[in-house]
């Protein structure tokens, strides 16, 4: 006589595993049976292990459903295992749970859910401010999964809609600012376990230690939303259940992708919240097709102000070096009132965006970059003068070959943050790796350390490959001096230009 029992491994993967069923003979050996009992006499304890978790649920959804047992303390969302831990505030409460999950069936999200005491006694929280009780109105959100780049106006966008955000702070653990702490609690209950985006970008939310953000500049990293004085940004509402921001950003050159607001109904939605139309997240895309994307989504500028230049390395034509990768350079100004400090003119406000994400704070010949939107409108070619090596301090690339958003190639540019890998393509196909470096000597740029040649078709007139350098810094400063330097080859009347981007490998 066979008959179905199932075995819990909750003892033996502390919190982690899911069980399985299995079918025992009726006649075996009794000590198997005293092996299964044992297994389940795990000491009770106030916080219950929650297993067989949907993808769709998140910190609220829990608590709807087992605060009738008693009062919840925290909870503790595992949202790649399924899992979850609930802190309540008595063994007793806990123990009802425990024999309610047993006894019947408990379906949270649609999905039935399986339950046990865990081996914790206390779930750990990252300091004393995680109990509710503390009245902290910081929460500091993790990001796991990051597929997708996270900036201020994404995280505003998420939270904004269940209570006022104040300040956002991203660092390497995102903090996020409420204006109270009964915003803070809600949006931990709606958003906690949910994905920014389809499948990554998976938030984890806990009470910070400071109860207060402190912001020194308004920028991708940090906002001050109390501060109406500032530089004015986007603000778009709305959340969808689960992935909040709808399907992935388009990476550069893809359609809308959309962003559902939340449901008047909803039990998170602030009561004097209006219910906004249907709007989407910013897509990056060229400014010819600009005409079809609403105004209202468009950054403040296409200007860019550049500081923290080196006063005798840095020019125009380096500066164009650099901030090509993002988009069309217009134009290229240093201001002579603010020493090191530059105005760049692109295309539209999507290539100054992507310049922001991507080059602030970089390290350039020991000084740090710091790019933010201008409030300028454009480059007005005035008060020229000479820099340091003798160039201009203003000049126009409007007209120039090198810009690579303009060509119906333009989807295949590499856009993506500075790493110590650099891709160069259109070299001249005599090129080696001997005549490289001492054309790096030659413009005192770093050399690089390793090198690799794509195999090339037999008819390709052109060479490409990969340089990896020491460092990051030495691979944007590599690039800052070679980019766009022309090699004349004995035979050829044109000349190759050499053109230099960041790759999406790590190492050689």
């Amino acid at each position: 006589v066979w008959f179905p029992i199932q075995i819990s491994w909750h003892t033996f993967q502390q919190d982690r595993g899911a069980g399985f069923s299995c079918l025992i003979p009726y006649k075996c050996n009794i000590s198997f049976f005293s092996f299964v009992k044992d297994s389940h006499l795990i000491p009770p304890s106030p916080v219950v292990h929650v297993r067989g978790l949907c993808d769709a649920v998140v910190e609220a959804d829990l608590v709807e459903v087992l605060e009738k047992f008693g009062t919840i303390c925290y909870v503790m969302m595992m949202p790649f295992k399924r899992q979850a831990l609930v802190e309540f505030d008595s063994l007793e409460s806990a123990e009802r749970c425990v024999r309610s999950g047993g006894s019947e069936p408990v379906f949270i999200a649609n999905q039935q859910a399986f339950f046990n005491f865990s081996t914790s006694q206390r779930i750990t929280r990252p300091t004393n401010s995680d109990d509710p009780t503390s009245k902290n109105k910081v929460l500091l959100l993790s990001i796991q999964n990051p597929l997708y780049p996270i900036s201020t106006d994404v995280l505003y966008t998420v939270c904004n809609p269940v209570g006022n955000v104040q300040r956002i702070v991203i660092f390497k653990r995102n903090g996020i600012q409420a204006m109270s702490v009964e915003d803070a609690q809600k949006a931990k209950m709606a958003l906690n376990g949910a994905d920014i985006y389809s499948g990554c970008c998976t938030l984890k939310i806990e009470y910070a230690r400071p109860n207060r953000l402190n912001v020194v500049r308004n920028d991708t990293s940090s906002w001050d939303y109390t501060k109406p004085f500032l530089l004015h940004r986007d603000r778009a509402k709305g959340r969808q259940r689960q992935a909040i921001l709808g399907e992935h950003p388009s990476n550069g050159y893809g359609p809308h992708c959309p962003l559902l607001p939340l449901p008047p109904n909803s039990r998170y939605r602030r009561s004097h919240e209006p219910v906004p139309e249907l709007v989407s997240y910013k897509q990056l895309v060229p400014k010819t097709f600009s005409s079809t994307v609403p105004s209202a989504l468009l950054a403040s500028s296409a200007v860019a102000m550049v500081s923290g230049l080196h006063p005798n390395k840095m020019n125009c034509s380096r500066l164009f070096n650099l901030f090509c990768l993002y988009g069309n350079v217009e134009k290229v100004k240093f201001m002579k009132s603010v020493p090191g400090t530059a105005l760049v003119e692109m295309a539209d406000e999507y290539a100054v965006d992507r310049a922001v994400t991507h080059l602030n704070g970089t390290k350039v010949f020991g000084k740090k970059l710091n790019v933010c939107v201008s409030r300028q409108q454009a480059v007005i070619p005035s008060q020229v003068f000479e820099l340091a090596d003798g160039s201009s301090s203003y000049q126009d690339f409007s007209l120039t070959r090198n810009n690579r958003f303009s060509s119906t190639h333009s989807h295949r540019n590499i856009i993506q943050p500075p790493t110590a890998v650099l891709h160069f393509y259109n070299a001249p196909p005599t090129l080696n790796q001997q005549q490289l470096l001492k054309f790096c000597s030659e413009h005192n740029a770093p050399a690089f350390t390793k090198y690799k040649v794509f195999d090339a078709k037999p008819s390709s007139k052109t060479l490409s490959g990969l340089l990896e350098f020491d460092c990051k810094t030495a691979a944007v400063e590599a690039l800052i001096v070679l980019n766009h330097h022309q090699f004349r080859i004995a035979g050829n009347s044109n000349p190759f230009t050499i053109k230099l981007c960041f790759s999406t490998s790590t190492h050689l």
